[in-house]
């Protein structure tokens, strides 16, 4: 968010209505789309993780490491190496998949759509 723009959160009665005025900042808007990856991984592995029924304790066992390595994963605040991922994928019984896909711009999306 710009430095000198600031949000009372005051005014706001939940988290979608200060999500919107959150993205009408452009500023806001390119951090969250530069952290979308990170976000998407995040969220998979919590869904993954649950369907199993599984507790950050119980995967931690299972990969031989701490509790709270696996807590800093699902928060956010850890950067895990390809290697981490595939035994975190091991322990819930899960292929680890990575893709790319071509980023479409709206001008190249409608030349698609046109075409």
């Amino acid at each position: 968010m710009s430095k000198n723009k600031k949000i009372s959160l005051k005014k706001f009665t939940n988290w979608e209505e200060h999500r919107r005025e959150l993205m009408k900042d452009p500023a806001v808007v390119k951090t969250y789309q530069e952290l979308q990856p990170e976000f998407a991984i995040v969220k998979k592995i919590i869904e993954a993780r649950v369907k199993k029924g599984i507790t950050q304790l119980k995967l931690s066992r299972r990969m031989k490491t701490q509790q709270s390595a696996i807590s800093r994963l699902e928060s956010g605040n850890a950067n895990p190496s390809l290697n981490f991922l595939k035994r975190l994928a091991s322990a819930l019984n899960c292929r680890l998949e990575i893709r790319f896909a071509p980023i479409l711009s709206a001008k190249s999306s409608t030349a698609v759509e046109n075409s």
